[in-house]
């Protein structure tokens, strides 16, 4: 509430298919990207592609879904960033420096090698993370620490060395990823994802004002929010049956 207090919330999760809820899910996890892997056991098994936004991208989410024959079509959480100027200027950025693959060394502005050693986590999940540690040979003295190294932590800028925490693994998904959304394919699911799945909350929130839940509990939210989706597919069907656009999957853009 940007006053240090919480306001009793839950994350609420819909999957939507020819403009339909084919799912819906209330979780107490803060972050999308944790409601993923429990939506897609309990709705979405049978589907090949599933499209979200950005806040669902995490190696663990890539790895589920390639592990189940689904492919990917989540935007990289950096993707619009990446086109700026100033991330592109950005010396301190790994997608800057220069990589040389044979050695496995990133080089930084000033031409230092950047070596690495592996280290090994787990998501909260249970998840196995290996992550690829680079950190500079020598920092000492480098008039562009300012811009390279990012401020924040114990220790002040002067007296630290420039590192990066890579996952390669990720880096391989995330390119693969980025490849699959800027398709034609990936232009045309995004854009529905955008209609469908945004539409759906719009008109639950702005069309049928539910703009909070009446009872407390997750299981009686779940059920308030699935009743919703019901009453939302029932006015969708007469909708669809009105302006005949039954049959219809996704939406496609009229050419100019």
């Amino acid at each position: 509430m940007r006053n240090g207090q919480l306001k009793p919330a839950y994350n609420a999760v819909i999957g939507v298919d020819a403009e339909y809820i084919v799912g819906a899910m209330v979780s107490q996890e803060r972050s999308d990207g944790k409601t993923l892997i429990p939506f897609l056991n309990r709705y979405c098994q049978g589907y090949s592609r599933i499209t979200t936004d950005a806040g669902y991208e995490s190696e663990e989410n890539y790895s589920y879904l390639e592990e189940n024959g689904q492919l990917a079509f989540i935007k990289p959480s950096n993707y619009e960033q990446s086109k700026t100027k100033k991330y592109k200027s950005d010396i301190g950025r790994r997608e800057n420096m220069p990589y040389d693959s044979e050695a496995d060394v990133y080089y930084c502005h000033v031409g230092h090698r950047v070596a690495n050693h592996e280290k090994r986590t787990k998501s909260t999940a249970g998840y196995p993370i290996v992550t690829t540690v680079y950190e500079c040979e020598s920092c000492e003295g480098c008039p562009h620490k300012a811009k390279c190294i990012k401020p924040g932590g114990k220790q002040p800028v002067e007296e630290r060395t420039k590192r990066l925490n890579v996952s390669k693994t990720f880096l391989r998904q995330r390119a693969e990823a980025h490849l699959r959304i800027t398709s034609d394919e990936g232009i045309l699911l995004r854009m529905n994802r955008s209609i469908q799945v945004e539409g759906a909350f719009g008109v639950m929130k702005e069309d049928m004002d539910f703009r909070q839940f009446l009872l407390r509990g997750q299981v009686k939210v779940e059920t308030e929010l699935l009743i919703l989706s019901m009453a939302y597919n029932v006015n969708k069907l007469h909708n669809k049956i009105q302006s005949g656009r039954c049959g219809m999957y996704l939406h496609i853009p009229k050419a100019a």
